[in-house]
């Protein structure tokens, strides 16, 4: 599980295919590669992926991580090349802060960018969600966008919007976001349950 709150900017290095369906990506990353476990969770953009490798060359410190047919598919993996850059975070710990809200690492579906309005230090971004997500969105409620943990400013339709603080304009990719941007999108893991509830018998 994670937080969705970023706490590093990784660039991809190298993308290889594996297999058919298969992509190892190469990430360069600022935490100490002897500090994680070979199959340890990183959410990458919001991906949660596992860690198949580590280390470190005097000019960098990187991990890698295998992307599937499936993850290629319906996240923005499959575009990253050489010099994306992705919003990181490691997985909760017990005892840890939970200052964003529960975020899976597992994406609903891509959310593009249809307008953005850039306020004093802060950014408003409207968003149009999948037709079968915009359900589980609410005005108030948490959204995880590329990773990052956010509140739904409002909701129109398929369209929702979110307010951007100048923190997080600067710490996640959010500064070069432009319109027409495809965003790893997870939607509110209670949104999800209560509409699962409702349809039981």
């Amino acid at each position: 599980m994670f937080t969705g709150i970023i706490n590093d900017l990784g660039e991809v290095l190298q993308v290889a295919e594996k297999a058919k369906g298969l992509r190892r990506v190469t990430i360069k990353c600022g935490y100490d590669p002897d500090t994680i476990d070979i199959g340890a969770s990183i959410a990458c953009s919001g991906i949660c992926l596992t860690v198949v490798a580590r280390g470190r060359t005097r000019q960098r410190r990187f991990f890698a991580v295998d992307a599937a047919a499936e993850t290629l598919r319906v996240t923005t993996a499959g575009a990253w090349k050489p010099g994306t850059m992705l919003n990181l975070e490691r997985a909760l710990r017990l005892g840890d802060e939970l200052g964003g809200h529960m975020v899976s690492g597992h994406i609903d579906g891509l959310a593009e960018v249809v307008g953005r309005e850039d306020l004093p230090d802060m950014a408003r971004l409207a968003l149009l969600a999948p037709k079968q997500m915009a359900r589980f969105i609410a005005s108030k409620g948490s959204v995880a966008l590329d990773g990052v943990s956010l509140t739904v400013n409002e909701v129109k339709g398929e369209q929702f919007s979110v307010l951007i603080i100048p923190h997080t304009l600067k710490v996640t990719t959010f500064g070069a976001l432009r319109v027409g941007a495809r965003m790893n999108l997870e939607v509110d893991l209670m949104a999800r349950y209560a509409a699962r509830l409702l349809q039981a018998p």
